[in-house]
């Protein structure tokens, strides 16, 4: 069955449309296929604004926002949940009492791609998978296949894809945990899949490590013989005990030889996992080489983006755990020259900070906060540190105290939430403050 027979003369619910940009293009997709949606979000329209503005004009999407209502739920043909949504929320709870099924957006994408002879590469991760994901898409280009980026990608509905998918063409999906839920609902993991590693996150989601492994876990549960899974080293352990169908393959380390502009050692293990994936479909060495010569790093990931008076500033934007700043600590400063001006904190996850403090005394010369419930539990340590409300602040007080050969690391190490509505805003205010210097 095609995505558009689907969709066709069915009643819609979309539970959250967010700001990110795939909850619109979902509903537009849906739509034009001439289903009759509503859209639901416990945000108001104000708050929602350009997602509603984007949508107005298809005359098939209601919207019902600042709550939900339960017969939205019960009086549909199927329900669409947005990654983050709670599995045990209310609403879905309604919907599966009535009978009506619960789906997520990029698990169906993935399995009409797959109908349409697409092969599924899915890579997922507590930390590496944006890198690895884009850097296999990278790499497909290069090696000039037909190729295609979604999943937890901003701006991208990965339903809106399926148009341009032809059999034989490379689907390379980001799979965080949520989404990951939806291929569990399917019972489908990726024909090559990836899996990076697993660190503490989530736990404001999360009840257990357990729980979230479990949600990631579907990137392989339902392989078959044929099928690849690639691995880093410290989760092959957990990935065997869990038994599954295709035996995981940890990567040999990239050559030393070999040209990369990825910075650290934790990039090298991310340029393993990707180019272990790639000779698995058969690309080349010479191509792999030649992809990890020419591949930049993303923004908001230990990009550098402006180098102004002899002073390095540098994008961790995307570092939203301790673990993810301690990375980009030792990545920079492996000679523990102790130059960094590190900018960091935020919304507090609840995740282990003991190994942080040790990594700052070694690695930095200054420390400046951002506000946030993060940082006032961790703040005891440097009670001196300044605070600010603003990146704009934060960036104009790390250039005073730089000096020539200083490098300034955005490396938050919490999430976004309270100063911005989510990461991807506080990425942009960090690259307009370093614009404006």
């Amino acid at each position: 069955m095609s995505a558009h027979d689907f969709f066709a003369h069915k009643r819609v619910t979309i539970l959250g449309l967010g700001l990110l940009g795939r909850g619109v293009g979902d509903a537009r997709f849906i739509a034009g296929c001439g289903a009759s949606v509503v859209v639901t979000d416990t945000k108001t329209e104000k708050e929602l604004s350009k997602s509603v503005i984007a949508l107005s004009g298809i005359e098939t999407i209601e919207f019902h926002l600042g709550g939900h209502r339960i017969e939205d739920f019960t009086e549909c043909d199927m329900v669409i949940k947005g990654a983050g949504v709670r599995l045990n929320s209310p609403e879905i709870a309604a919907a599966r009492a009535a009978g009506i099924p619960v789906y997520m957006s990029t698990a169906l994408a993935a399995r009409f791609a797959r109908e349409a002879g697409a092969i599924i590469i899915g890579v997922t991760g507590t930390r590496g998978k944006s890198t690895v994901a884009h850097l296999i898409h990278h790499a497909l280009v290069v090696a000039r296949k037909r190729a295609h980026l979604g999943g937890n990608v901003r701006g991208m509905s990965t339903l809106e894809l399926l148009p341009h998918i032809a059999r034989g063409d490379f689907l390379v999906l980001e799979l965080d945990s949520w989404q990951l839920q939806g291929f569990g609902d399917l019972a489908m993991s990726p024909d090559v899949a990836v899996f990076t590693n697993l660190m503490p996150d989530h736990q404001n989601y999360y009840a257990s490590m357990d729980d979230y492994f479990a949600d990631k876990a579907n990137i392989f549960a339902f392989q078959v013989p044929g099928n690849t899974l690639v691995c880093g080293e410290s989760i092959r352990a957990r990935i065997e005990m869990a038994h599954p169908p295709v035996l995981p393959i940890v990567p040999p380390p990239v050559p030393l030889m070999w040209q990369m502009q990825l910075i650290g050692e934790h990039n090298r293990e991310n340029a393993a996992l990707a180019a272990q994936a790639l000779r698995a479909i058969g690309i080349t060495e010479k191509d792999i080489r030649e992809s990890l010569a020419t591949f930049a790093p993303l923004a908001g990931r230990l990009q550098l983006v402006r180098e102004l008076r002899g002073i390095k500033i540098y994008n961790d934007n995307n570092a939203t755990t301790p673990q993810a700043t301690i990375a980009a600590l030792e990545a920079l400063d492996q000679s523990d020259s102790r130059n960094i001006v590190l900018i960091m904190g935020g919304a507090d996850k609840g995740l282990d900070v003991s190994a942080l403090w040790p990594a700052i005394r070694t690695h930095s010369k200054r420390i400046l906060f951002l506000a946030g419930s993060g940082t006032e539990r961790i703040r005891a340590e440097v009670p001196d540190a300044p605070v600010y409300d603003s990146v704009m602040s934060a960036v104009d007080a790390a250039m005073s105290v730089a000096t020539p050969g200083d490098i300034i690391l955005f490396s938050p190490g919490f999430a976004s939430f309270g100063l911005f509505k989510n990461e991807y805003e506080r990425n942009d205010a960090f690259v307009a403050a370093v614009e404006a210097l």
